[in-house]
């Protein structure tokens, strides 16, 4: 007897039917008497696969559709990023190296004399060096960096002191009135920092969060500096003031900074945010997990000491049966639980032992750091990892280079320019400097050495100028050259500084070389006078510096042509160092023997060796280089730069 469904089990039939299996798929002629069947996880979208990225750090937040869904915030990653640098090596070495290659001497470049020796004395007075180290550290470990200045109002007696010695057109009411100095820059702690402002992130206001420590200071107020602070609080600051605890969302006493002393520096920063995400935040992961797995290793290597010693007593005898005394193992355990008996076992020969030693090799197989100590140094951009080739190496320490001369100008262009301009303003000076970091260069320095050198004898260079340039790399400009000229002028006036050649502007008596003074010499052949019985006197040339730096400039283009012709011509896309020095070689040859407008048209002919040498030319040269002492090619450098 077949029972009738009930009305829930038809509902049930009935809504069973319209279920599809989820990773089955029927066809849509059902008349078919074999259905196709098809693999839907093919085409399951899988969920949450951007997790990990969806829910990284945001260092702004727009919408609560759009917000930072991390665990963290900027503040956070802030502390982080501290804290790797004070806790591990490979974070901080890297910190640090980027900070010391970073620090420079500064030089400075246009205004006039007087403001150049100004800013160069103000900033060894505030010891610029050791603010530049702390900026850069702070740059690079966390990426913000609020400069905070401490104002002092000079008095009139040392603004005319200052005048007198540096010029300036401080007027005689801003003299009374009293000049405003930067006293010292001092960096803060950017996880104090909070933003406040508008909606482009223009034109806002910074606030530092108050420690414990200043807090106190200013429940309990002893200086006028605390009492200022105090009463410059607004009122709802001054309430939570009173309060010994601070808890939710704005409950921290936050005070405004001076827009106008208060200067931010940010690594790579875009307009529409506030503040800039620390350069070694996407590492401290790795970080994090290598240091867990040295954790473990280490936890690892502590068993070793806990070998375990087995011992086997007793034996099988002929019928099966174990022969064991319990006696002798009660005896054995009570030998060893005496560790003062631990190297020495007296058994019989039914007595058997051997250590059993944990096999950790393969857990402690350095392999496991491999990838993870790959992604820090790429993320860290360090350079000094081994175990590379030069011309990765090469390019890693360019790149390296390159990422510094960028922090560099931002200071340049964020802070000291700006500083320099308003404290120019502030003195009076019509025209202020430019400052320029001293640039970093690994090269062989030998060839400019020696090109320092020469211009030194030839006179394009003071002393003072060639020992700058040897040091520094730069040479002067035209403006730095003739006030250096005209104040070593006087110094060769009083004999000082004998060139070691004689020449044009040496500006002292020759060196004799030849025979002692009041010795005969010998009757040399007569040359006859030039018409009009007169003494032909040669005329003394002259050299432009602009001129000799140019020259050099034009042998670099033209000994880039010569090696990219070569390289189109042997059909190769680098040469080697051999290679390079047939590059340089032709370079001089053509340098030395063409005209500056037959450089190009005859690389082709010198490459082939079918080109000869112009006779008229050599001998003008080989005139100049017996008059100065210099090789073929300077004296071609002096030929291109003469006036």
């Amino acid at each position: 007897m077949t029972k009738k469904p009930t009305k829930k089990m038809q509902e049930a039939n009935a809504s069973a039917k319209e279920v599809t299996p989820m990773m089955t798929s029927y066809a849509a002629d059902e008349s078919s008497s074999s259905p196709s069947r098809r693999n839907l996880s093919g085409v399951i979208e899988r969920t949450d696969r951007f997790h990990n990225i969806d829910y990284g750090l945001v260092p702004f937040k727009y919408s609560h559709n759009t917000s930072n869904k991390s665990s963290l915030n900027i503040r956070d990653a802030i502390i982080l990023c501290q804290k790797a640098y004070y806790n591990f090596s490979v974070f901080r070495n890297v910190i640090d190296l980027m900070t010391e290659f970073s620090c420079s001497s500064l030089y400075f470049t246009g205004g006039n004399k007087k403001s150049r020796e100004f800013f160069e004395a103000f900033f060894k007075k505030i010891n610029l060096e050791n603010f530049l180290d702390k900026f850069f550290r702070e740059y690079y470990r966390s990426g913000n960096v609020f400069i905070y200045r401490f104002d002092y109002t000079l008095k009139p007696e040392d603004v005319l002191k200052i005048t007198q010695t540096f010029g300036g057109g401080v007027s005689e009411e801003a003299s009374s009135a009293g000049v405003v100095l930067p006293a010292k820059y001092m960096i803060l702690n950017p996880a104090d920092i909070q933003y406040g402002g508008n909606i482009s992130f223009v034109g806002g206001k910074y606030y530092k969060i108050l420690t414990d420590y200043e807090l106190e200071r200013l429940r309990n107020p002893t200086t006028d500096e605390d009492r200022a602070v105090l009463k410059s609080l607004d009122e709802q600051n001054k309430t939570k003031l009173k309060k010994k605890t601070y808890s939710g969302a704005g409950a921290f006493v936050s005070l405004p900074l001076d827009v106008d002393r208060v200067n931010a520096v940010f690594y790579k920063k875009q307009d529409y945010e506030p503040f800039s995400v620390p350069m070694g935040f996407p590492v401290l992961e790795d970080i994090n997990w290598k240091q867990e797995m040295k954790k473990m290793d280490m936890a690892l290597t502590r068993t070793t000491q806990q070998a375990v010693l087995l011992i086997t007593m007793g034996s099988e005898l002929k019928n099966g049966t174990l022969n064991i005394n319990q006696k002798n193992i009660e005896a054995m355990q009570g030998l060893f639980q005496n560790q003062s008996v631990g190297k020495v076992l007296v058994s019989d020969f039914t007595t058997k032992a051997e250590f059993i030693i944990p096999d950790i090799g393969a857990i402690l197989d350095p392999k496991k750091y491999q990838i993870v100590n790959e992604d820090i140094q790429l993320g860290l951009n360090n350079i000094l990892v081994g175990d590379e080739k030069f011309s990765s190496t090469n390019a890693k320490v360019n790149i390296f280079m390159e990422r510094l001369n960028q922090g560099r100008k931002a200071l340049i262009t964020d802070f000291l320019l700006p500083e320099i301009k308003r404290l120019s303003q502030n003195m009076g000076f019509k025209n202020f400097p430019t400052p320029h970091f001293e640039e970093m260069d690994f090269k062989d320095t030998s060839v400019w050495n020696r090109v320092c050198a020469q211009l030194v004898q030839i006179g394009v260079l003071t002393p003072s100028e060639s020992i700058t340039a040897i040091n520094t790399g730069v040479l002067p400009d035209e403006e730095h050259s003739v006030e250096s000229q005209r104040e070593f002028l006087e110094y060769k006036n009083e004999g000082l500084y004998a060139p070691v050649v004689s020449g044009p502007g040496a500006g002292a008596a020759p060196i004799n070389t030849g025979r002692p003074v009041g010795s005969k010499a010998p009757q040399s052949t007569k040359t006859p006078s030039p018409a009009g019985g007169g003494k032909k006197t040669p005329a003394i040339a002259s050299y432009s510096i602009k001129g000799v730096s140019e020259a050099f400039r034009e042998f670099e283009k033209l000994q880039a042509k010569v090696e990219d012709f070569l390289k189109k011509k042997h059909k190769k896309k680098t040469l080697t160092p051999e290679q390079l020095q047939v590059v340089e070689a032709m370079a001089k040859d053509i340098f030395t023997n063409e005209e500056k407008d037959k450089w190009i048209s005859s690389i082709k002919e010198y490459s082939s060796g079918s080109a000869k040498p112009n006779e008229d030319r050599i001998s003008k040269l080989k005139e100049i280089s017996e008059e100065h002492g210099i090789d073929l090619f300077h004296a071609s450098v002096l030929n291109f730069s003469q006036i």
